[in-house]
């Protein structure tokens, strides 16, 4: 384990803060240390409260070093939110030397993201969804293909800059090197995923606290990003309302009672509901709150199709969709997707990963696990000065002074 370098995850989400530790060794990546805290400063995926957010962090980052035995000092961090927003680009460059050679690919890189953006917005993400060598399309890897003109067909994801500098700035409070912003949707799907739902077409439908975001992959590669305002906060809300109930007692029921398909719960089943002012608890048909939470998860699913629809891939999306992220472990949630969204669905969880699989294989860690498996194939794709060094597990203070002065120097 010494000389194994930890790579941390922290997801920043409306309704948690989750820090993932894991450990990269020859076998794979292995989960060491999880820390998962409510959060308080941020909402739709954006820190509105700065002090709250630091606070999370900091928690949510001593329990995930605890656990693993080690420090954390540089993470992968996830953003989403409505204001991060997808657009598909083209890139054209000349081929050097009748070679494609890996500047080259930069250089295509760079012109296909060279579009006049707003003062505060910046880019997050170029995802390449093809390269063209002279007429030739479709092509996947094109260093060293012979040529003499190179396209690039990528989907850059964009976002507020004051929201990035916000995330950096609560994280660079706690001590924290931020590696790279990467949108959570996308670290979602590299967790939950395989190789043959991205090749042959899927839809991932991310349900966090605040935001639903949506990602599409057409032959293994993104297309589409977007993201809805509605997730499992709302169905807490109107549930808090409907039974007039504490929000927190509501979010307990929504959890252990709740079901987005009232079709599914009998008749005779009851639920006890504490209320608010002191007064008694009431005992109240199961099937109340769940008459309660299906419209909700109606609304989300039926703005997920019109996004999918409008995008003009659904007919392309041949394995169908998949739904991540806490809210989605509601009873009946992927049967009423399929009836909503006209595709098959199946609930998504994290794959991949070793050390504390039983821990991490809920679709709430969807997005955390995403993001060390992000950052673990980073490794292999920066430049070597370009890597951030990962201080290894048990790394003492002479190491990591080491680590920084030739990072520096």
């Amino acid at each position: 384990m010494a000389n194994n370098p930890i790579i941390a995850g922290l997801d920043l989400g409306t309704t948690k803060v989750c820090a993932i530790a894991a450990e990269l060794t020859p076998e794979g990546l292995d989960i060491i240390g999880i820390g998962c805290v409510p959060s308080r400063g941020l909402k739709k995926g954006v820190v509105v409260n700065i002090e709250s957010t630091v606070q999370a962090i900091r928690a949510a980052v001593e329990q995930a070093e605890t656990m693993a035995g080690c420090d954390i000092h540089n993470v992968y961090a996830g953003i989403a939110g409505s204001h991060v927003r997808g657009m598909n680009q083209e890139g054209v460059a000349a081929i050097a030397n009748r070679e494609v050679a890996q500047t080259d690919v930069d250089r295509v890189l760079e012109q296909a993201k060279a579009v006049a953006l707003p003062s505060d917005r910046q880019v997050l993400h170029v995802l390449p969804k093809e390269y063209i060598v002279d007429d030739q399309d479709g092509i996947r890897e094109p260093v060293g293909m012979a040529g003499v003109r190179l396209e690039a067909r990528v989907h850059m994801v964009t976002a507020a800059t004051t929201s990035v500098a916000n995330l950096i700035k609560c994280a660079e409070r706690c001590d924290l090197h931020v590696a790279e912003i990467v949108l959570q949707p996308l670290a979602s799907a590299t967790s939950v995923l395989s190789d043959d739902e991205m090749e042959i077409g899927g839809a991932l439908i991310d349900i966090g606290g605040g935001t639903s975001d949506i990602i599409l992959y057409v032959d293994g590669a993104v297309v589409h990003t977007c993201s809805v305002p509605v997730g499992g906060l709302n169905l807490t809300n109107d549930v808090a309302q409907g039974l007039r109930t504490p929000i927190a007692e509501a979010e307990r029921i929504k959890i252990k009672y709740g079901c987005a398909s009232a079709a599914m719960v009998d008749d005779d089943e009851t639920i006890e509901v504490p209320s608010v002012g002191g007064r008694p608890p009431r005992v109240l048909p199961r099937r109340v709150l769940c008459d309660i939470i299906e419209p909700r998860v109606e609304e989300i699913f039926v703005a997920c199709r019109h996004v999918i629809r409008e995008t003009g891939y659904a007919e392309m999306l041949a394995s169908g969709a998949i739904v991540t992220g806490g809210t989605t472990l509601l009873d009946g949630m992927p049967e009423l997707a399929e009836q909503i969204l006209g595709l098959q669905v199946r609930r998504g969880a994290p794959t991949g990963v070793g050390g504390l699989v039983d821990v991490v294989k809920s679709p709430s860690y969807a997005t955390a696990v995403g993001l060390v498996k992000y950052g673990a194939s980073r490794l292999h794709h920066l430049p070597e000065e370009d890597e951030v060094p990962l201080v290894p597990a048990q790394a003492g203070l002479g190491s990591r002074f080491g680590a920084w002065f030739r990072q520096v120097w």
